[in-house]
């Protein structure tokens, strides 16, 4: 389907845990990927990371034609956007840096080839500022980890054309993406705000001796958040109210809500909150490791992700 849209090679600059992200997708969605990072050991640990994630994506189910054999990795960032259809880059979140990044990118890539960022919070429309042809510069923000969670998030910037944009919404569209288009730059975006705002209230009960850092996850993870994972906020308030809806929800509940916002905290990131809080996550994770946190996450996600389609109602 991918093809269909005019796009069979991609070139992924920045290897790191989102660009080998990335990559493997890619090359699970039939795609050649041309990778590039200058880091030393890059390549390797590309190559790993794929192999890695290649079990997991095999079970989500492979493309026509998907197989890591069509990765090719270049230590020159120009040879490997030259014959690239969609470039999606991953460096350093540094405006000065991304700036120049583009400008060699949109020097050395093909004219019709999009030219995409990873980045979490940098506004695209300084980023395509030193390039000569801004309008195909467009913000394609991922949720972490790339390979697995649906999320694209599409953001245009000052000089961004409309046609960049549909392009962009449909080439992720099918590669099994849900891209969503974010009408105006703010930071952060949209999923990473909604984030933040869950964090600092977090950390400020944290701060305020409100719970333990363990508590406050459980009462995530074991409540809320299991609705969250199935439908977004407002959605959920919408069945909240029976019959009568998000309206009836509104009604009764609004002025409550509103009480709360205003008791929400406002912390500060201290380095005294700082290690309170690393000291809590160190407690509930005990003699647990990480891998084995990450590799249970992901099969639960794929699980989830899979459930979710299977209803057909879900979306």
């Amino acid at each position: 389907m991918s093809a269909a849209l005019g796009v069979q090679r991609v070139a992924v600059v920045g290897t790191g845990v989102i660009g080998a992200s990335w990559t493997a997708y890619f090359l699970a969605q039939g795609l050649d990927v041309n990778a590039t990072d200058p880091s030393p050991g890059a390549e390797e640990r590309l190559r790993q990371a794929v192999a890695q994630h290649w079990p997991t994506l095999e079970r989500f189910g492979l493309a026509a034609g998907a197989s890591v054999d069509r990765l090719r990795f270049h230590d020159s960032l120009e040879d490997a956007v030259s014959v690239a259809d969609f470039v999606q880059e991953n460096g350093p979140e540094r405006m000065d840096f991304k700036i120049e990044l583009f400008r060699r990118m949109d020097a050395a890539a093909p004219p019709d080839a999009i030219l995409a960022s990873s980045s979490s919070g940098l506004a695209i429309s300084g980023v395509q500022s030193g390039c000569a042809h801004p309008q195909r510069v467009v913000l394609g923000h991922p949720f972490n980890p790339p390979h697995l969670i649906p999320l694209v998030e599409v953001i245009g910037g000052e000089r961004t054309s409309a046609d960049t944009i549909e392009r962009t919404m449909a080439f992720y569209a099918a590669i099994g993406k849900r891209p969503i288009h974010v009408k105006r730059e703010v930071k952060g975006h949209i999923a990473n705000r909604l984030q933040a705002a869950l964090w600092r209230e977090a950390f400020h009960l944290v701060e305020q001796g409100v719970a333990s850092v363990a508590d406050i996850d459980t009462a995530i993870a074991h409540g809320p958040g299991l609705r969250w994972a199935v439908m977004g906020p407002f959605m959920n308030l919408h069945l909240s109210g029976g019959a009568g809806g998000i309206a009836h929800v509104l009604a009764h509940l609004g002025g409550p809500i509103e009480d709360w916002w205003k008791d929400l905290g406002a912390p500060s990131m201290t380095p005294a909150l700082q290690a309170q809080v690393s000291e809590g996550v160190a407690q509930e994770l005990g003699t647990r490791r990480t891998a084995e946190l990450e590799a249970a996450r992901d099969t639960l996600l794929l699980n989830l992700i899979r459930a979710k389609a299977d209803t057909g109602t879900l979306d």
